[in-house]
């Protein structure tokens, strides 16, 4: 199976974070309110069994479902009209969903919304042992901006947000290097500093002294212009224009950046590993650290001309190929290259890995 194949695979499942396990347990009634919920609201609730229970006023609706990981629960109605229901246990982690109310899916009023699945729906998060790692902390916090850039190649002004360090308003005279990181497909450039939590995930290891000190940019990869189906003709060109041609220049004119090869980061989840992928592979003398998060792997004699590679960084969950990825990185160390795997026991292809990766990424980055 080649790798845009994989790649196909990779990025269906991506599309609803599938988790095909079933249990017989009893319920365990323990549920409470996710972390994630719309103020003043009760459900969508989470167990210790990582179940979700929602609830919705629907009196006149023949049926209502909860579709979560690419399977629907049936869910029952009481005398008032309520819709009750909860799921199989789930991956710690966030999880898109929604509501399938009578064949319409509907995102769930009582939980906050998310761009993911190529939709704006309703995102839940199961709890985890180490989801401190994004936690808020009491610690120097950086700021996430958002920018508009001009984009000759596309004729539009583009959006992209921006993760400036602790103290990067205060010490004037410092410049940066940067991280170029791309969400996946059917996401946009929200995505990481969202669900991902990316500027919480570096916020912490700063105050650890665990990461240098680096700026994260995070624009749309012009994926979700792609029919489910057609990432054969997917043309990496148009994107590359707009990262390394219009993006990048922006970037180093506007923040204190440190403008070389040498402090410059490029990595991406799924899709967006595809991309740094592609880009990498097209214009080696622009990054000098590459991340691919379930999105593929780098062989040898592909990277061979390289000058100047300092890292190459491949993860993945432990539900998805971990064997693959593992192999890889041997093989790109016994060659030569500074080269690291990292796989998220108990994940599959979903934001938690994705976070965990970032989280072990930010931390050989620029050293």
């Amino acid at each position: 199976m080649n790798y845009k194949i994989n790649l196909l695979l990779a990025t269906f499942l991506m599309t609803g974070s599938f988790c095909f396990a079933q249990s017989d347990e009893k319920v365990i009634e323990d549920f409470e309110p996710s972390s994630v919920n719309q103020p003043g609201h009760e459900y969508p609730m989470v167990n210790s069994q990582g179940r979700v229970r929602t609830q919705i006023f629907a009196p006149d609706a023949k049926y209502v479902q909860l579709d979560i990981g690419g399977v629907k629960y049936d869910m029952v109605k009481d005398e008032e009209g309520i819709w009750t229901g909860e799921s199989a246990p789930q991956d710690v982690g966030f999880h898109y969903y929604q509501l399938n109310i009578d064949g319409a899916s509907v995102p769930d009023p009582g939980a906050l919304l998310y761009f993911g699945a190529c939709r704006w729906g309703s995102g839940i998060e199961i709890p985890s042992d180490d989801q401190d790692i994004f936690a808020v902390k009491d610690v120097p916090h950086g700021h996430v901006h958002e920018i508009l850039f001009p984009s000759e190649s596309t004729r539009t002004s583009r959006r992209a947000f921006v993760y400036t360090p602790p103290g990067y308003e205060k010490e004037t005279s410092k410049s940066y290097p940067v991280l170029y990181l791309q969400h996946g497909y059917c996401e946009n450039e929200t995505s990481w500093s969202r669900q991902g939590h990316a500027n919480l995930i570096m916020d912490n290891l700063i105050a650890e002294g665990k990461a240098k000190p680096f700026i994260i940019v995070m624009t749309y990869g012009m994926t979700n212009e792609i029919e489910f189906g057609g990432l054969r003709d997917f043309d990496i060109k148009p994107f590359q224009t707009v990262l390394v041609d219009e993006l990048i220049p922006y970037i180093d004119s506007h923040f204190r950046t440190l403008a070389n090869q040498e402090n410059r980061a490029m990595a991406g989840l799924s899709m967006g590993g595809f991309e740094t992928k592609l880009i990498t592979l097209n214009r080696p003398d622009v990054f000098s650290y590459y991340g691919l998060f379930s999105g593929g792997v780098y062989k040898p004699e592909e990277i061979k001309d390289h000058e100047n590679l300092k890292l190459v960084f491949i993860s993945c969950g432990s539900k998805e190929r971990p064997e693959g990825v593992k192999n890889a990185v041997s093989e790109l160390k016994d060659a030569g290259y500074n080269a690291f795997s990292y796989i998220s026991e108990g994940t599959a292809h979903e934001f938690h890995t994705w976070r965990r990766s970032l989280h072990q990424l930010a931390q050989l980055l620029f050293k």
